[in-house]
């Protein structure tokens, strides 16, 4: 008996080391491939001073009106994951694109990720490069923070255009999120071997072969790096303590939203909700998913032109 005893353990030996030995692999690959990335990543924007830190501005194009763009929650280098948009929006307008910490190219922080620090720092970073009346323009998350923007700053934001923006009690809200993990799993490679596995996320999109890249080596440096990860913990009460904000009445509101959404319904009705108080609002619906930019770029910067030749001169 001692004999099969001794196969069966070597056997599960065997089997129990090609687990360790394929973390082992892609632990090693990953610290060897962030290296690279990391000093492959290239320069653009501008650093302004915020608080201590550098925030990265990029402002593009020339016109009447200012679009200030602001990204989703995670957005790695939200100037190149706009590319598509800015492409067509500084046609007629100047457009600044800020990162806010955590993303692109600016620093990481360890200021709470409330709403009301993000807001201020955004704020800040503006005044720093000079934006001083403008078109506020969100994806995502980007719609909450707004909210409080735009109540406060009502005297600089011309108009506020939403790129299926969340909304205060949208379904989930009140679902914490757990970023327990995620860190790990970066430092043994998985996330990398995952991403790999799952293909080209930017295929059949407006964006060059170097911009993916980009893209790719900027995931690397914010995608789980402690601010993204602070303001991902942040969100649910970010949530709450908006849940009864709205836009100010005399604020013009354009928001795009995406049809393609598994409750469009709900979605819709939502949004509806949030520009029925309005002197003008409106609501329009858009074939696709939730990165409305990446392929309605043409009709919203179409739509978004229209909407600002309507407003009053300020």
């Amino acid at each position: 008996m001692r004999k099969p005893l001794k196969i069966t353990l070597f056997a599960l030996g065997g089997i129990l080391a090609i687990p360790v030995l394929l973390v082992g692999t892609t632990f090693a690959v990953n610290a060897v491939a962030t290296r690279h990335e990391l000093a492959s990543i290239d320069d653009y924007g501008q650093r302004v001073d915020v608080g201590g830190r550098d925030m990265n501005v990029v402002i593009t194009g020339t016109g009447e009106d200012t679009i200030v763009l602001l990204p989703g929650l995670g957005t790695a280098s939200p100037w190149l994951d706009y590319q598509p948009l800015v492409a067509e929006l500084r046609r007629d307008h100047r457009v600044v694109v800020v990162e806010p910490f955590g993303y692109g190219l600016s620093d990481q922080t360890d200021v709470p990720r409330t709403t009301d620090n993000i807001v201020t720092e955004v704020h800040t970073a503006l005044q720093e490069s000079g934006v001083t009346d403008y078109v506020l323009m969100g994806h995502s998350i980007a719609g909450l923070y707004a909210l409080t923007y735009a109540d406060r700053y009502r005297d600089e934001v011309r108009a506020f255009v939403g790129i299926d923006t969340s909304v205060p009690n949208q379904p989930g809200w009140d679902e914490p999120a757990s970023t327990a993990g995620l860190t790990e799993l970066r430092d043994l490679g998985i996330t990398r071997a995952l991403a790999a596995l799952s293909g080209d996320a930017y295929a059949g999109l407006p964006y060059t072969d170097e911009e993916k890249q980009q893209m790719g080596y900027f995931t690397t440096r914010n995608a789980t790096a402690p601010t993204v990860l602070g303001e991902l913990e942040q969100a649910h009460a970010n949530f709450a303590a908006a849940s009864a904000l709205t836009f100010p009445a005399d604020l013009p509101v354009l928001l795009f939203i995406a049809t393609d959404d598994a409750d469009f319904g709900t979605w819709e009705e939502l949004h509806d909700g949030q520009v029925a108080h309005l002197r003008n609002g409106s609501v329009v619906p858009l074939a696709g998913t939730h990165y409305l930019h990446h392929t309605q770029s043409v009709t919203m910067a179409q739509d978004t032109t229209r909407f600002l030749a309507a407003l009053p001169v300020r």
